[in-house]
């Protein structure tokens, strides 16, 4: 998230993190992501399949995402780069769907454009600080697991955004959930004394 003080008032209703999930809503409309990883660029170029126009907004003129997926989100014509340009605030206009409610975008040039909803891409940090220490992590933070949903602690199992740095989806969390549930279960048969 972006931190402004009305972004969580307005996710599902003009904000979101996920194109993927709500991409299909916007059928038709044009669309920003606000981001410069690959993250960002793999909305951007996932959403032209639903926007009539993807503008994707950047900070800064350079972007951390890697070479290969900036020239792909450059060769679609579907997609305008707004650099450098900062969302300062979402300002909500009335609109005849909830899940369409436009915003504001202010650039660091303080020219206004409204786009129908924005996708706040611009990374990505799992909710793991409280293992810290305690499981093994990656160097983003996110959960190691071993054959399935196992940890280095005998009896402590893994699923969902926690460990899955790829994904991210809720069908793939769910899924995950459930073998980390065949995993706990087939651990208590095993030391069931």
């Amino acid at each position: 998230m972006l931190g402004l003080p009305e972004e969580r008032g307005l996710l599902g209703n003009g904000v979101s993190t996920c194109a993927t999930c709500d991409g299909f809503f916007f059928r038709g409309k044009a669309i920003a992501v606000v981001g410069g990883g690959d993250t960002a660029m793999e909305e951007a170029n996932f959403s032209t399949r639903y926007a009539t126009r993807v503008y994707l907004i950047h900070r800064r003129n350079e972007f951390r995402a890697s070479k290969i997926m900036i020239d792909r989100v450059k060769a679609n014509e579907k997609i305008e780069f707004v650099t450098p340009a900062v969302v300062e605030e979402f300002s909500p206009t009335k609109a005849v769907w909830s899940a369409f409610v436009s915003a504001i975008r202010k650039t660091t040039k303080n020219a206004n454009s409204k786009y129908t909803v924005f996708f706040v891409a611009i990374g990505h940090d799992p909710n793991t600080a409280a293992f810290k220490g305690q499981l093994e992590t990656d160097a983003n933070g996110y959960l190691l697991a071993t054959n399935g949903s196992k940890t280095s602690i005998p009896g402590v199992f893994v699923a969902g955004d926690v460990q899955d740095h790829r994904y991210r989806q809720a069908v793939t969390a769910a899924g995950s959930g459930c073998m980390a549930a065949i995993d706990a279960e087939k651990f208590l048969e095993e030391h069931h004394d």
